[in-house]
């Protein structure tokens, strides 16, 4: 059977790929691509009714394109403004560069996985992503597997669906007409029911590529020439040469399927490992230095015996001291000058309370003033009372002139 037209089961173009370009020039064949569904976005209505408020997540995990153009497009429709600071993790670095067409892809913080969603959910666990609150944006059509992930990492999440998938109108296509056709998803598998529900595949050969596609055909009853991801068939482009050279090539390496369950017990066998060395902490504590530290004791013991000669030493230094405080008497003459200046401003604020008396009580303040300073005996006193009597003298004249007035 010679292989002159194949089907893929995906939007794109032959020649936009150089692997698919490469296969027809090389062996002269016809790649059409033809995708069996379509991702709609949501009504806002549809998902209002989720009850699901946007701004309260600081991280959105996408898992294809689809979702990314639906969500935003919800996004417009509310009049959500989405933060500078918001966090997005992609499933591949291929879904993560889609960002571009909605938000500028430098000035974000994005975080993209190897193509699994395990792989995003090992991202989310690290220590700086602990306290954001994730939200799943996915289609209405989710592995339950992709919950269970989260929920056991314990992170605070929610899923809210975004957009729904539609079968596409496949009437107009014959499918007799191609000799291989290649499958990616297994809603691939229901639209070809729906579209074609008396559908019998005759000599052509199917090329199933993930774990998904490969259980629905199963399930269908439909065989797969080759299944990948392989060793052997580590892309979809090596699979369609090796049957287009050996069109009744049979797969003697099937794909390893990878179980998400096996990495569960693998975490208590290393809690256990941990927990076996616990035996070997009384070898440690049997190695104890206790006669080292009663040797060090007396040591202790002798040094402190030594200071007590120097105490005896500085008892008679403080002896010495004594006779130093004896000559201390100084300040005792400090005591007489500043007492005996104290009566001065006395007489002072009396003669100038009484200048408005009589010329009697005048003439009596001035003796006992006088009487005072020449018991004392200063002269400097002597010459502060002659000082204030002639003022007073003074004061007299205007007195006697209005003596005679009267």
């Amino acid at each position: 059977m010679k292989i002159d037209r194949i089907l893929i089961a995906q939007p794109g173009v032959a020649s936009a790929n150089p692997h698919y370009a490469n296969l027809i020039h090389k062996y002269n064949v016809k790649i059409d691509f033809k995708p069996f569904f379509s991702m709609v976005p949501l009504s806002v209505r549809e998902f209002r009714a989720q009850k699901v408020n946007i701004p309260d997540y600081t991280a959105i995990v996408f898992t294809s394109k689809g979702t990314i153009d639906a969500f935003f497009k919800l996004c417009l429709e509310q009049r959500i403004k989405i933060p500078d600071s918001q966090k997005y993790f992609c499933t591949s670095e291929n879904i993560s560069y889609y960002l571009q067409k909605h938000i500028i892809y430098r000035k974000r913080k994005i975080f993209y996985g190897d193509g699994t969603f395990a792989s995003v959910v090992k991202l989310a666990k690290a220590e700086k992503h602990k306290d954001d609150k994730f939200l799943l944006a996915s289609p209405d059509h989710i592995y339950p597997e992709w919950i269970s992930m989260f929920q056991e990492t314990k992170l605070k999440f929610a899923s809210a669906v975004v957009a729904k998938f539609v079968d596409n109108d496949l009437k107009d296509l014959n499918l007799n007409d191609y000799q291989i056709i290649a499958f990616y998803n297994a809603l691939d598998i229901t639209s070809l029911k729906n579209n074609f529900p008396n559908y019998k595949p005759g000599d052509t050969k199917f090329v199933a590529f993930g774990s998904g596609i490969r259980k629905a055909m199963t399930e269908a009853g439909l065989n797969y020439a080759i299944g990948g991801p392989t060793s052997e068939f580590p892309s979809l482009a090596n699979a369609l040469e090796k049957l287009i050279v050996e069109p009744d090539f049979k797969q003697t390496i099937m794909p390893a399927e990878k179980k998400p369950v096996v990495a569960k017990p693998a975490e208590p066998v290393k809690a256990k490992k941990v927990a076996e060395p616990k035996p070997v902490a009384p070898k440690v504590e049997v190695k104890k230095v206790a006669p080292k530290k009663a040797a060090v004791k007396p040591a202790v013991k002798k040094q402190v015996a030594k200071p007590t000669a120097k105490k005896v030493v500085v008892k008679p230094a403080a002896k010495k001291s004594a006779p130093a405080k004896k000559n201390t008497p100084k300040p005792a003459t400090k005591k007489v000058a500043p007492k005996k200046a104290a009566p001065k401003p006395v007489a002072k604020k009396v003669v100038a309370k009484k200048p408005a008396a009589k010329k009697a009580i005048v003439k009596k303040a001035v003796k006992k003033q006088v009487t005072k300073v020449t018991s004392k005996k200063t002269v400097a006193k002597k010459v502060a009372v002659k000082k204030t009597v002639p003022s007073k003298s003074k004061t007299k004249k205007p007195v006697a002139k209005k003596a005679g007035k009267r």
